[in-house]
């Protein structure tokens, strides 16, 4: 006899057999899965979203916007570290060729010639090698698996700069009624002074000084077009921003075409894959040092490259390019501004971009000042031997998770180093961007809004987000040019450490989220009052 009596046996009842196999669960990993897709899918469809991608927005400013990708052999090959590959005994930080993305202001109405950039460059299998790659899970199959994931996501999407359109004209230009003006400037052709003047009061600069510009490095696992709209919307008011990709391990993949030589496919790479020229492995802030004074090697070569482009020889420059785009580079022959050049950069190429400030402004690195994205909390080292003005903007979520970085908080050793070079009297700010998170200044959330605020927890519209981005940094652009503070720049200093208990970093719905809402567009900061908190600025 059984010490317990038996429950009776419950028997699921069979589905009728006239109910599709599709409809009759089995809770195995593919039925669930293939149920999230239709789920997403049909979801989509009710809230009126896209399936897939959204297409990037057009920019905002008064100019058209031109993108002409330069890769240039370096003036002579540099090993910048002689750490090696462990599979190949190959250098692995040796610079042969710079590869940059110059994004400029252009005329409206120039017809585009060819085809626009690709977001995700071709062959899309090389960027899909490199994300596996990432993820740890690298092999013929999962590569497959990516490349199709990413052509089906964000295969078709394009950059909307057009590629290889003539720089805009320094003479003879209407400005656009779109402007910061609401009215039109009823500038005719040929007013060149009262074009100048224009120029001067909307921008900052007049073209007699040649186009302000911006050298940008992008972070760990990007590349030169995860920040295209943020470029793009600086190029459309008036700045050259130089996009770097950089081939440091950092990128997920990129060809490095050099004159004489076949194409060489670069994926990203990791510390346990390199080594020492002794044969030892490296430590991590071994690789980290490496990696940085590699990106700097390119922010040199890059500079040159540009030099080069003003004093003359674009038409050189243009010859030499496998990319075979630039054929107007020789009209810009003294339009750049290469004397007061700006360093820019996110996350990695954030902490890049301060050490190209070490023991500047030099030949070499000629910056004048910095804007400062999100430093890296994993990056290695930050540098405070700065002698020029900075802005560093962190995104809410950053400045939000206490992180310890050598010791003390990551927090506080960033807002340190701002507050040591104001007492050295050099202008820098430090501001936290409410609502956003780490990737709110890339065009990731331009693609897939949903998904972003989902994972990465910002609260704030996205193109409201980059829009903020692009705004405080064109401030602080005008601020270098004239010396006035304007908007958040001016305002009084608030909040010395995050202290969410004294409402820092508190965002709420309506600042920012609605196109047609100007609450804080002048500027206001702090609490729930505005899009952006300030913790330091210029002392008066």
């Amino acid at each position: 006899m059984k010490p317990f009596p038996e429950a009776e046996t419950i028997r699921a009842r069979p589905a009728p057999s006239w109910v599709p196999p599709v409809l009759r669960p089995r809770f195995t990993w593919r039925y669930v899965v293939c149920s999230l897709a239709i789920g997403y899918v049909l979801y989509s469809f009710v809230a009126s979203r896209h399936i897939f991608a959204h297409p990037l927005p057009q920019y905002s400013g008064p100019h058209a916007v031109g993108a002409i990708d330069v890769e240039a052999a370096a003036a002579s090959p540099r090993l910048v570290d002689p750490a090696r590959f462990k599979a190949t005994k190959e250098n692995a930080f040796e610079l042969r060729t710079v590869l940059f993305t110059l994004y400029y202001p252009a005329s409206k109405g120039q017809h585009v010639l060819k085809h626009h950039h690709d977001w995700i460059p071709k062959p899309i299998s090389v960027t899909a090698a490199g994300y596996a790659k990432f993820a740890h899970i690298g092999n013929f199959f999962t590569n497959v698996l990516f490349t199709g994931a990413i052509k089906l996501l964000v295969g078709n999407i394009k950059i909307p700069a057009g590629v290889d359109l003539p720089i805009l004209g320094d003479k003879g230009v209407a400005l656009d009624s779109s402007s910061s003006s609401t009215e039109s400037s009823g500038i005719l052709p040929g007013d060149g002074d009262e074009i100048e003047k224009i120029l001067l009061e909307r921008t900052g600069h007049t073209t007699h000084d040649g186009y302000p510009v911006i050298v940008f490095s992008h972070g760990m696992a990007s590349s030169r077009t995860d920040y295209t709209h943020y470029a793009g919307e600086l190029a459309s008011r008036g700045y050259v921003v130089a996009m770097l990709e950089h081939r440091d391990g950092s990128s997920p993949g990129s060809i490095i075409q050099e004159a004489g030589r076949p194409d060489e496919t670069r994926l990203t790479f990791r510390m346990s894959e390199v080594e020492s020229a002794e044969g030892d492995d490296l430590k991590e802030d071994d690789l980290k040092k490496a990696q940085l004074d590699f990106r700097q090697a390119e922010v040199e070569e890059a500079v040159r490259v540009l030099r080069r482009i003003n004093a003359g020889d674009g038409a050189d420059v243009f010859a030499a390019n496998p990319r075979r785009e630039g054929a107007h580079l020789h009209d810009w022959a003294g339009r750049l501004n290469v004397d007061g050049m700006i360093v820019a950069g996110h996350s990695y190429g954030a902490t890049g971009a301060m050490q190209a400030l070490k023991d500047g402004p030099s030949e070499e690195r000629p910056f004048r000042a910095a804007i400062v994205l999100d430093p890296g909390k994993q990056s290695g080292r930050l540098n405070d031997d700065i002698a020029v003005p900075i802005l560093v903007v962190h995104s809410n979520s950053w400045s939000k998770k206490r992180s310890m970085f050598y010791g003390r908080a990551h927090f506080d050793t960033v807002r340190d180093i701002v507050a040591g070079n104001n007492d050295r009297g050099h202008a820098s700010w430090f501001l936290t961007s409410l609502g956003t998170s780490h990737p709110s200044v890339t065009d990731a959330p331009l693609l897939e809004p949903f998904l972003l605020s989902v994972t990465t927890g910002a609260k704030i519209n996205v193109y409201e987000a980059l829009r903020q981005y692009v705004h405080v940094s064109e401030d602080f652009m005008k601020f270098l040019a004239d010396g006035e503070k304007r908007n958040l720049l001016a305002e009084p200093a608030e909040f010395p450490e995050y202290d969410e208990g004294k409402g820092f970093g508190k965002w709420k719905p309506g600042q920012g989220d609605d196109d047609t809402t100007e609450k804080g567009a002048s500027g206001r900061i702090g609490g729930s009052t505005g899009r952006f908190t300030s913790l330091l600025r210029k002392k008066t």
